[in-house]
């Protein structure tokens, strides 16, 4: 996915933790029916988040400090890559309706 500026950033102080995180992206997993091989985080300067071949997934560490909505999209994008690795029509039918399940708070 690729990495834009958010302007709703959150402070430092409000920061999730990273077991909070890997939580969150482990309980979107459950709710797509996939399982990642590997949940990591690092600096990254292009994407805000990437999906390798063998099940890899590895998350920007700014994504810690951006708004929970923001960053349920970003982890449903890269789970979504473990159904369907292009973003093809399927691809993105699956995200509008995730997303929309996200601003239902579903």
């Amino acid at each position: 996915m690729k990495k834009t500026m958010s302007s709703d950033w959150v402070t430092l102080e409000e920061a999730v933790p990273v077991d909070v995180f890997k939580a969150e992206v482990q309980a979107w997993a459950r709710r797509l029916g996939v399982t990642p091989r590997e949940i990591r985080l690092r600096p990254m300067k292009r994407k805000w988040a990437s999906c390798s071949s063998h099940g890899r997934l590895t998350f920007d560490t700014d994504l810690l400090c951006q708004p929970a909505e923001f960053r349920a999209e970003v982890i449903i994008h890269e789970l979504l890559h473990l159904k369907i690795p292009n973003h093809g029509r399927l691809f993105r039918v699956l995200l509008r309706a995730y997303k929309a399940r996200i601003s239902r708070n579903d």
